[in-house]
């Protein structure tokens, strides 16, 4: 169970509404906002913040959902493990390619810029301190300055709030393997749920 109370859209500001299109979207879809909608100026900013990300991202959509989906399992959100975005499955993410990121390095569907941008996020979620020269040279073959500080700060959301989110366990909605309680979880392999 959610250990954050979700606020119905009804008591959100009627301008957070608006900027999540609340009216509209599932409650999946609604997600995270329902318990930052406790405190609205602040989740303005931060949609603000995450928008900005999004629209004028130059990453494609398929790297950016891959190192997502590696962080989440690090992270062990359950939410965030069991949704895949639209965007990116027009972008060529598949069920196969993610379970491709169980040995991310060994793949042979993932492209070398997808394999580095992963590494990248797998440390930062898990050892930040090892980013070291030699892994920004890596990148740098694969990325501009300006791809490197988009991808830093993507991954640094990710770490963030997904940190957070698994810590709210906010699970009621996800199929029946993210609300078990057995061990870690893993985004591969099973069920998904779609979300625009």
């Amino acid at each position: 169970m959610t250990r954050i109370r979700k606020l119905e859209v009804d008591d959100w500001d009627p301008e957070l509404r608006e900027m999540a299109r609340a009216d509209s979207a599932t409650a999946l879809e609604q997600g995270l906002t329902r318990m930052f909608a406790h405190t609205p100026e602040v989740t303005k900013g931060m949609m603000a913040f995450a928008g900005a990300m999004k629209v004028h991202r130059e990453l494609p959509e398929r790297l950016i959902e891959l190192v997502r989906l590696r962080v989440a399992f690090h992270n062990q959100c359950r939410s965030c493990m069991a949704i895949r975005y639209e965007d990116a499955i027009a972008d060529g993410v598949t069920e196969d390619l993610v379970c491709s990121l169980e040995k991310p390095m060994d793949a042979d569907d993932l492209t070398e810029a997808e394999k580095v941008a992963i590494r990248y996020g797998e440390l930062m979620a898990t050892n930040h301190l090892a980013i070291d020269d030699d892994l920004y040279d890596e990148l740098g073959k694969h990325f501009t300055e300006k791809q490197m500080v988009e991808l830093g700060m993507t991954v640094a959301f990710f770490v963030g709030f997904g940190r957070l989110a698994a810590t709210w366990h906010m699970v009621e909605e996800l199929p029946d393997k993210f609300q078990s309680e057995n061990g870690p979880m893993t985004p591969w392999g099973e069920d998904s749920i779609r979300v625009r």
